[in-house]
């Protein structure tokens, strides 16, 4: 997604008018956010932090996918894979890292509250064995 479409996107979703975001970012006019908006220009550093802040996201959020059509070791095919990854749920995500692990010959490594259990199994059968 673009970074005009993001900024629209979010001005929308929080329900902040280009004069509001003008008036949170540092010189930034009114006809400037709406240049942002409408891809037109890009803001700076400073300015994007401050876009972040009033959208209550991360800076890097902004640029993300700006950041990755960027990158040059990356294929067209990444990028339909990303964005179909995106597009899943937390337990449709999961299985593809499972299935594209599996073809890779690879082992993903189980989620933080999967590795704990064994912990908490082994310290019951210590305190079973006393």
């Amino acid at each position: 997604m673009s970074l005009d479409t993001t900024l629209r996107l979010l001005a929308k979703a929080s329900g902040l008018s280009v004069t509001d975001l003008a008036t949170a970012i540092p010189r930034a006019g009114a006809s400037t956010v709406s240049a942002w908006l409408r891809g037109e220009k890009l803001p700076g550093r400073d300015q994007l932090d401050a876009l972040a802040r009033a959208f209550g996201v991360p800076a890097g959020a902004l640029l993300a996918e700006l950041a990755s059509t960027l990158d040059p070791a990356r294929t067209q095919g990444e990028h339909d894979l990303l964005a179909a990854y995106r597009a899943l749920d937390t337990r449709q995500q999961g299985a593809l890292l499972e299935v594209a692990a599996s073809m890779a010959g690879t082992r993903r490594a189980a989620p933080a509250r999967a590795r704990k259990a064994p912990a908490k199994k082994a310290s019951a059968r210590k305190k079973a064995a006393r």
